[in-house]
Order: C-alpha cells, then sequence, then structure tokens
C-alpha cells in the first residue's frame, strides 16, 4: 500500500507562510523610511546645536579636571578633583553663592509681585491700553548693558543723576540750599544692582502673568459676581489659584536668567563692594587670576545648578501645555 504525498494548494496557510515575514519586513523598511523623510531636515539644525552647546560644554568639563594656569605654563597637567574641591573650599566662591541668591530671590519676588500688579490692571479695559502696554514691556526689550549705563549714570551717579536731582528739587521747594546727596553705589550697592535687574525683569513677568489673566474661563468669574462675591474675594479665591502655575513659571524661568545675570554688576558696581555674583566671580578667576581649569570647574558647578532650576521650569511649561490641551 503507497502513500502519496499531496502538495498544499496554492492560498492556503503553508503556502503563503513564506511572503508574510516579506511583507511585514517591506514594511518596516517603507515606515522608517517615511521617518527618517521626515527627519532629515532636522539633522543640520540638530548637528549645528550639538557643535555650538555641547561641545564646549564638553571642552569644559575636560579643561576642569585640568591644571592649567596662564601665570604658570610649566605647571600644566591633570588635577583631578583638585578644581573641584577648590570650588567648594573657596571663602570667595561660598560669598558669591550667598550673594546671588540673595539677588535673584530679591529680584525675582519683588518683580513677580509688580508684575502681577501691573497685569491685573493691564487687564482691564481703559483708554490708551495699548500704548501704556508697549511702555511698559520696553524695559526688557533695551539691552542689559544700555540699561545698566542707564542706572549707573542718568540715574544713580552723584553728580549729575536723576535721582540726586530730584532731591535738590525737592530742597529746594522747602527753600533749603543743602539737600543730601548720597553715592547710590557706594551707599548700597546690592540695591543699586538690585533695583535696575527689578525695572528690567519686571516687564517679563507681567508678560506672563498677563497671558495667564487672559486665559480665565470668564463665565466663573462672572458667575461668582453675581452671588455677590467681592472684587478681593474674586482674585483670592479664583484668580490667584488660577495663577498658580504662572506664577511658578515665571518664578522658574526669572531664576534661571536672574542667576546668569553679569551685566549689571559688572557695569554699575565691578563686584566690589559685595556685589560680587557667581557669573562674575568665575569671570575673575578666568580673565584675572588666568586660571582656566579652576574657572571652568566653577562654571560646570554654575551650569548644573542651573539645569536643576530649568527641568522644574520645563515640568510646569509641560503641565500649563497639558492642561491647556485638556481644555
Amino acid at each position: 500500500m503507497s502513500t502519496q504525498t499531496t502538495e498544499p494548494p496554492r492560498g492556503t496557510a503553508a503556502g503563503t507562510a513564506g511572503p508574510a515575514p516579506a511583507a511585514r519586513a517591506g514594511a518596516r523598511r517603507t515606515e522608517r523610511a517615511k521617518d527618517w523623510a521626515r527627519r532629515a531636515p532636522l539633522l543640520p539644525a540638530l548637528v549645528f546645536l550639538v557643535i555650538v552647546t555641547q561641545l564646549p560644554f564638553v571642552a569644559t568639563v575636560v579643561i576642569s579636571f585640568t591644571r592649567w594656569n596662564a601665570l604658570a605654563p610649566d605647571n600644566r597637567g591633570f588635577a583631578a578633583f583638585d578644581n573641584y574641591r577648590a570650588v567648594f573650599t573657596d571663602p570667595a566662591m561660598r560669598s558669591s553663592v550667598g550673594t546671588t541668591v540673595l539677588l535673584t530671590v530679591t529680584v525675582v519676588l519683588v518683580s513677580l509681585l509688580l508684575g502681577l500688579g501691573l497685569a491685573l490692571l493691564l487687564d482691564r479695559s481703559f483708554r490708551g491700553r495699548g500704548i501704556v502696554r508697549t511702555l511698559l514691556i520696553t524695559p526688557f526689550l533695551v539691552v542689559p548693558v544700555a540699561s545698566a549705563l542707564l542706572w549707573k549714570h542718568a540715574l544713580y551717579n552723584a553728580s549729575y543723576g536723576l535721582l540726586n536731582g530730584v532731591l535738590t528739587w525737592i530742597w529746594r521747594l522747602f527753600g533749603s540750599d543743602s539737600p543730601p546727596q548720597p553715592d547710590w553705589m557706594t551707599d548700597s550697592p546690592l540695591a543699586a544692582v538690585e533695583v535696575s535687574l527689578i525695572w528690567q525683569w519686571t516687564p517679563f513677568m507681567m508678560l506672563i502673568l498677563l497671558a495667564g489673566l487672559q486665559s480665565r474661563a470668564g463665565d466663573a468669574i462672572e458667575a461668582a459676581r453675581m452671588d455677590g462675591a467681592s472684587a478681593f474675594d474674586v482674585f483670592r479665591y479664583l484668580t490667584l489659584p488660577h495663577l498658580r502655575r504662572y506664577l511658578e513659571l515665571a518664578a522658574l524661568l526669572g531664576t534661571v536668567y536672574v542667576v546668569q545675570n553679569f551685566d549689571a554688576v559688572f557695569t554699575i558696581t565691578s563686584g566690589g563692594l559685595g556685589t560680587a555674583n557667581l557669573p562674575y566671580t568665575i569671570y575673575q578667576t578666568f580673565y584675572q587670576a588666568h586660571d582656566y581649569g579652576r574657572a571652568s570647574a566653577q562654571g560646570v558647578v554654575v551650569v548644573l545648578c542651573s539645569l536643576v532650576v530649568a527641568t522644574f521650569a520645563l515640568r510646569t511649561v509641560s503641565s500649563l501645555l497639558r492642561e491647556e490641551v485638556t481644555r
């Protein structure tokens, strides 16, 4: 009795088992090709970004582990963590950290309060609101060095500054010929730097908070007013909770930028009288002491601290975007 084997007919599962994986592989290759076609135009920008931002930072990290002082060219080599130990034990560095924290906290908090007040003002309808808004935004558009020079010479100068001129005019109104003429940059150096930065960063806070105010639900506010809620109650129970994310975002972004401020300290006080912050201390280490290894270590530490704050800022932005999408 003989057994005969018959080939499976075409079109059955056995007959089509072979071409199916090849079809799936071809589909995957096609999908990958489409992905690369979408990403290829962004590749030059990515390469440029890596070259401009990441390679210099990698070079800074490498230099931070070297012993490199231009005043001692023969004493150059690998220093391991000596530069970082010097950064954390340097009294000038610790002093600059305290100055940076005080400067940043003062500028950010005062700018937030003033920006909130101005945002509440601009959220109302009144004649000339567009002109007022443009004028209030102008300080943020001024070049930082020009802003610092404006405050140093046009306002703070003890001989011809506007502040002492106003004091002279007021005293003469009351018949006095000996008005006070304080030297603002010498008597209150840190406050002088803080006021100039507050003037520059208040518009930034105002813009963020104004965007938050204009995204409020108008029907909820109208219902609260119809129920007899006062303006303070509306602000406390509706507006302020709604602005919480925007206040956090403004504070975090302002902290990132103010921590890195160099122009105002360098221009107004030249880092003297206890106003040297972290960027100015790095400048002194690099350009005055010519200690490139220690200056690089200081820069790496500052960048890492800034990244921590920037991470919280990015999370806040992401949460705001998710809230807007879910509305």
